[in-house]
């Protein structure tokens, strides 16, 4: 019975129509990829990749199909004439080859189509191998074994790799299909005795098995240069065994596999399934034999017995290799007779602590939150950034620094409009010297409040200070900007004081025009909004903003680099900016020790996701190679070379010409807030905690091995502490903007060293210097500073909590300073803030330690004077309390019950409606000046145990928004016994 017409026209007319909408789809994506690097200026970014993704996808499928279909179809040409009969009777063959026959073709053209998608797809995503090997530039540096630059292990190797294993993966599927075919029509018979074969399929199968034994020969012969890459030997790189055992094995073993396959050509012109057989025996014993039990012997009875001395010259090449692959070569290693002793310095004559960094960005960020949000829709990064801006003398200092950008709507408006209209933006850049607070242990800003102001502001000329491109999760959204100037719908910042809000509309030339039918078409298909299409508001103005994170945009224009995964946001020409660092990295180094990019980077600001986390990918070699920047207004991203001396970055200028701009076109500005990267630093003292070691013999016993330190902020967490940013003088030195860390032993807690980077932009950046502490002084390190300090001070600093609130210890930074190390600890209280309001942390005391000499004040100078040079707060022994004058013991009691009614008054006028700040502010005075009779005493009388302790004041001085008025929702600055320490990040 036959359908009518229509339901017959219904099926073709389905099929046709879901066609058109997959090619629809696929058209609007690859058109607004086009669209988005046209925006950026890189289509030649958009346009090579492409080019070169589909010529590879057309080379590496119609290779395999013409290598594998091409056999499949000659050993269906080469089917005996008469089927089966050849071998006399039918087998289990011929019902596969009945039920397949009539649909050979379509199948045949199924299966073609499917490997030629794959196989494609897979030589078209080694892009870069392709465009590396063919632009590869030269090293100038040979390898120690093979004499060959290394340019040839970097580019043209992997390349090679490649090419050998598309053509074993093409051979072998020949073979498989080939032998397939020949059984299906009767080519050869599985019977007894033996396989019984055509000549045809003989000869086929001969030649196929001789052209794999022939791949396997060059394969063996390319072997041997990857023998630098062994990690066989005590090091990376080829070993004693390798250059003695393996590499001789490996020549000997391709001459054999080219017997072979000549046996198996042979094979083609002499009857019989000898010679093959043959050749595969003797092909399999010389593998197992020469190139595994061989080498076996050699390591077990030759290398083990004598490792050091046998592996010795090795190990150098590795260390040699190593140092300059991660760019540590030039590292300059100092014994630094560090002092014990705080009666033998004399602090006047050393004021290079005097400016440190005590804001911690990771704790900070939280205060910034609470005081400089305004509105609930904005926020600031978890963890702030760290940047060096003049001063109101003009001298650089160190700021805390950050930018409120836009999470989303607030819930009840949470509509399309409001996501993509209205709520388009951040707004301001936020900023405070880390080396100060106000009165109430705030961060003093300097750059503040909407429309932001300060000193800051003008000092830097900031004249544009919206956020449309930023780090907020927000940013993987689009927006639509633009629109209608004369009737402006983008909140900009809302008004002060009142209900309403300030709108703008967007003018940057960031963006892609959305005006026009067939954009709006493509992009509704994009993001499945017919909104985009149906919307009155968008026009020929309007513009849609997508990638908007820093790091995913820099990560489209420029997809060879591997990004830090900490942008930092900085005022440059009058505008705020995004600074991204771009590395290079390969693992095809010769003889450089490999390592997982994620493992070396691992610290205490990735385990909490505060900044990304790089890949787990092996790697061996690394280098600085690009500084780019975003335009936090309209997006624009830059490449600048910053290590024109990188081959790598020299091979892709060559494949992208003109997409990296010449260091020297980077402005004053913007040189003046480049910083050293934060994952290259912790790569790098990753790789100096051995590689410090140069000589052979002391790397392989490994006694001075180092470890980088757990946070010791972080109690029992098995979480390496992160580099610091800060400004720190080096001995013989002036003070420099630097990055830092320390190291401890493999075996103890003491510190081992100290290491710094200078990261200003001067003409010392890069210069790395590590301070090795004399093994006859033992300094503490940080884990045994931070113990001191809590063990020291628990009573102290248990007198800071009161309520609801916890004591929270900042970063504990390690600094050279007057022929020693000092640690120098910022601690704060969390308060608990009213009117719903999250709590954030306060600074109220400096922690210093000086050998085993611990002080603690409000002020870093009280603090290094009572550790250089006022009394040491020290808890006297039992006897002595026994002998204290009753006089102390009464000024303690008396201190304690003064300071808790203040801390009760406080709270009274606290929860008074509305509260009473003038009864606030005078319980506010008393309660210090309790404190201060209570310090004063517990210096001669430790308080008795038990006793509830009241905290210092924190007064008020500006509400969120900068006015000097106290907010509604002023935090009480008393708090309880503290519950726990939480830990400082990096910035």
């Amino acid at each position: 019975m036959r359908l009518p017409r229509r339901p017959r026209l219904l099926l073709p007319v389905a099929i046709a129509l879901v066609v058109i909408v997959a090619l629809f789809f696929l058209f609007s994506g690859f058109y607004t990829d086009y669209l988005w690097f046209d925006a950026t200026n890189y289509t030649s970014v958009f346009t090579t990749v492409l080019l070169t993704q589909i010529v590879l996808f057309l080379v590496g499928a119609v290779l395999m199909v013409g290598i594998a279909g091409g056999n499949m179809l000659l050993a269906f040409r080469m089917r005996p004439m008469f089927g089966p009969a050849v071998f006399g009777g039918s087998s289990g063959a011929d019902r596969y080859r009945m039920a397949l026959d009539p649909h050979r073709k379509l199948i045949f053209i199924v299966g073609m189509g499917l490997l030629a998608l794959f196989s494609g797809s897979s030589f078209a995503g080694q892009w870069q191998t392709w465009l590396k090997f063919i632009n590869g530039e030269a090293f100038g540096k040979q390898d120690p074994l093979f004499q060959m630059d290394i340019s040839f292990f970097m580019f043209d190797y992997p390349f090679i790799r490649m090419g050998l294993n598309f053509l074993f993966t093409a051979v072998i599927i020949s073979i498989i299909l080939a032998a397939i075919t020949h059984y299906l029509y009767g080519g050869f018979r599985l019977q007894s005795p033996g396989v019984h074969a055509s000549r045809a399929a003989r000869t086929h199968l001969s030649v196929l098995l001789g052209t794999f034994l022939l791949l396997k020969a060059v394969a063996y012969f390319f072997d041997r240069y990857g023998l630098v890459f062994s990690d066989r030997g005590f090091v990376h790189g080829a070993s004693y065994t390798d250059v003695n055992a393996v590499l001789p094995a490996k020549t000997i073993l391709a001459i054999i596999a080219l017997i072979c396959a000549a046996l198996f050509f042979a094979g083609v012109f002499r009857p019989g399934g000898m010679l093959p057989g043959v050749s595969a025996g003797l092909l399999v014993l010389s593998a197992v034999l020469i190139g595994g039990v061989y080498p076996a012997l050699v390591e077990q009875f030759q290398v083990k017995p004598n490792q050091q001395g046998k592996e010795s010259p090795y190990i150098q090449r590795n260390i040699q290799a190593t140092r300059e692959a991660y760019n540590v070569d030039k590292t300059e290693v100092e014994t630094y007779n560090a002092q014990a002793d705080p009666a033998k310095v004399d602090i006047n004559g050393d004021a290079s602590v005097s400016g440190v960094r005590l804001l911690d960005p990771a704790l900070v960020s939280s205060t910034y939150e609470q005081t400089q949000r305004i509105r609930g829709f904005y926020s600031f990064a978890d963890t702030l950034d760290v940047d060096r801006y003049p001063d109101s003398t003009g001298k650089l200092t160190d700021h805390i620094v950050g930018v409120r950008e836009l999470t989303s709507p607030p819930r009840d408006q949470n509509n399309w409009i409001n996501r993509a209209l209205v709520y388009t933006h951040g707004y301001g850049f936020v900023a405070a010297p880390g080396n100060q607070v106000d009165s109430s242990g705030l961060p003093a800003y300097d750059a503040k409040d909407m429309p932001v102001t300060g000193p800051l502001v003008d000092s830097a000329k900031l004249k544009e200070s919206r956020i449309y491109y930023g780090e907020d999760p927000a940013s993987s959204e689009y927006v639509i900007a633009g629109g209608n100037p004369n009737n402006p719908q983008e909140l900009d910042y809302p008004e002060t004081g009142g209900t309403g809000q300030k709108n703008t509309t967007y003018t940057g030339k960031g963006g892609v025009p959305v005006g026009s039918f067939i954009n709006r078409l493509v992009y509704a298909a994009k993001y499945s909004e017919a909104n985009i299409l149906l919307s009155g508001d968008i026009n020929d103005n309007s513009k849609i903003l997508y990638v908007r994170h820093p790091r995913e945009r820099v990560e489209q224009v420029a997809p060879f680099l591997t990004l830090d995964g900490n942008p930092y946001p900085a005022i440059i020409d009058g505008r705020v900016t995004w600074i991204l660092d771009g590395y290079t990295t390969s693992n095809d180094y010769p003889y450089s020790q490999s390592e997982s990019f994620g493992d070396m980077t691992r610290d205490t600001s990735t385990d909490r996701r505060v900044i990304a986390q790089q890949p787990r990918d092996q790697i061996n070699y690394i280098r600085n190679s690009v500084k780019a920047t975003v335009d936090a207004y309209d997006g624009t991203v830059k490449l600048y070379a910053w290590d024109n001396n990188d081959p790598v970055l020299k091979t892709w200028s060559n494949v992208f010409p003109g997409v990296i701009s010449p260091a020297s076109e980077m402005s004053a500005d913007l040189r003046s807030h480049v910083r050293y990267p934060e994952d290259l630093f912790k790569v790098q003292r990753y790789t100096l905690s051995r590689y410090h070691i140069t000589d052979p013999a002391a790397f392989y016993s490994g006694q001075d091995f180092w470890n980088v330190p757990n946070d010791p902020t972080q109690g029992e967490q098995n979480v390496k502490q992160p580099p610091y940013y800060l400004t720190t003088t080096m001995p013989g030195g002036t003070p420099t903007f630097s990055l830092t860390t320390t190291f401890v032993p493999r075996q103890g807690p003491n510190l081992a060293a100290f290491m710094a980077v200078d990261s200003s932009s001067g003409s010392g950046y890069g210069r790395m210097r590590i301070l090795r502490m004399p093994s006859s002084t033992p300094i503490p390190g940080p884990g045994q500073a931070q113990n001191a300090f809590q063990s020291r001070f628990a009573g102290e600093l248990n007198l800071l909590g009161v309520g609801a609130s916890s004591v929270r210890y900042g970063n504990l930074l390690t600094l050279p300073y007057a022929g020693g190390l000092v640690y120098v600890e910022p601690v704060y209280i969390q308060v608990a803030a009213g009117g719903g309001q999250e709590p954030y942390p306060i600074l109220q005391r400096i922690l210093v330690s000086y050998g085993s000499k611990i002080g603690v004040a409000r002020t870093l100078e009280e603090a290094l004077q009572e550790v250089f040079g006022g009394e040491q707060q020290q808890q006297p022994q039992e006897n002595e309390q026994q002998t204290q004058p009753s006089q102390a013991n009464t000024a303690l009691n008396s201190a304690i019950a003064n300071a808790k009614k203040a801390y009760d008054d406080a709270q009274k006028a606290l929860q008074a409606s509305p509260p009473d700040w003038d009864a606030y502010g005078d319980a506010q005075k008393r309660l210090e000046e309790a404190l201060k009779t209570l310090e004063g005493a517990n210096k001669q009388e430790p308080a008795p145990t038990g006793t509830p302790s009241p905290s210092p004041s924190v007064t008020p001085s500006e509400t969120p928004t900068g006015t000097s008025s106290p907010p509604a929702s002023a935090p009480p600055s008393v708090a309880p016994t503290p519950t726990g320490s939480q830990a400082g990040g990096t910035s």
